[in-house]
């Protein structure tokens, strides 16, 4: 069993309401139309009805799915009124409030911050800009995360011996310039989420372009984001600073740092800015033909997340049994 069926299979076995934004887009219906089918979560799709049942018809949409148009909800009152105390503005005008909860993005995430629906997901149609700003005001902060970040899912398929890798590369889409004590936040929560959606034991390879120490402000970052996360996690398996070669590959590994315990074997790569972890993760995916799942979004209070606007329905399908994952570890 690969990695994705690992995931569904796991989220089928306690089932959550998910509910998708887009539901105009034909990739995110026919995700949902097989989410449905294979029991991996209760689905909600919102939007325009006639133009979503129009779509559902013509992709042999099951009617155990939810369609919700927003602008006809009978829970737009109530919607509204929570988006309006959110932005604490006690004058807010309620055809504003009103228009604003409206919009299907916001709806999602009024559904989950109101309780109904486990968890949402979009970015199909939408930037990770416009999910993650519509997410932060709507369902806000986890108290005890100082930190909002990301990750994706990286899947090497057949790597060694026919067998899959799989790793976890952050921060990828949030964090654009992390300071040292940001960085080990960044590898605690990431390691703390990758347990949880795969049960491995996370080794974690805080990257840099020299391997051990170094004078360069630049990696004196990352050894000190490692310092920090050791103190965070004792227990945790870490590497920092090191080159992603000596992290990722034994025999590299053996060369440069042959009494690190985790270099050569490392799942969890923590990049030292945005800039390195979106291009890393885009080589391994096009050049290294990866499997990239994500951006996996943590320190929200609810689940919550984002898509590539380039996703394909299987990374769709991927990301809602992820999201369905995340709120089984809410409960």
């Amino acid at each position: 069993m690969d990695i994705v069926e690992q995931l569904t299979a796991r989220a089928a076995a306690d089932q959550k309401h998910i509910v998708l934004a887009e539901g105009h887009d034909r990739r995110v219906v026919r995700a949902a139309r097989r989410a449905a089918a294979d029991g991996i979560a209760r689905i909600t799709l919102l939007g325009n009805r006639n133009a979503i049942t129009a779509l559902a018809g013509a992709e042999g949409l099951s009617g155990d799915i939810k369609i919700v148009d927003p602008d006809g909800s009978p829970a737009i009152a109530d919607y509204a009124e929570i988006y309006g105390s959110l932005l604490k503005r006690s004058n807010i005008a309620e055809e504003t409030a009103i228009r604003a909860a409206c919009k299907p993005l916001n709806f999602a995430h009024l559904m989950v911050r109101a309780g109904d629906a486990d968890g949402a997901l979009a970015g199909a149609s939408h930037s990770s800009a416009q999910v993650i700003r519509s997410a932060k005001q709507i369902i806000g902060q986890q108290k005890d995360q100082k930190l909002l970040s990301s990750f994706f899912l990286m899947v090497l398929d057949r790597y060694e011996s026919n067998q899959q890798r799989v790793m976890a590369f952050a921060d990828c889409a949030l964090v654009e310039n992390p300071d040292a004590d940001e960085l080990a936040h960044i590898a605690s929560a990431t390691a703390h989420s990758f347990q949880n959606l795969l049960s491995i034991d996370a080794k974690v390879a805080l990257l840099s372009f020299a391997t051990g120490v170094h004078n360069s402000p630049a990696v004196q970052k990352v050894m000190q984001a490692g310092l920090k996360l050791q103190q965070m996690r004792p227990a945790m398996s870490i590497t920092s600073p090191i080159q992603f070669d000596a992290a990722f590959l034994p025999e590299v590994a053996a060369q440069k740092t042959p009494n690190s315990r985790v270099a050569g074997q490392a799942n969890i790569f923590v990049f030292p800015d945005l800039n390195a972890g979106n291009i890393g993760y885009k080589i391994c995916e096009r050049v290294g033909q990866a499997v990239s799942l994500g951006p996996i979004l943590q320190g929200f209070a609810k689940p919550v997340n984002d898509l590539s606007r380039g996703c394909s329905e299987n990374d769709i399908l991927a990301m809602i049994a992820i999201t369905a994952l995340q709120a089984q570890a809410v409960e």
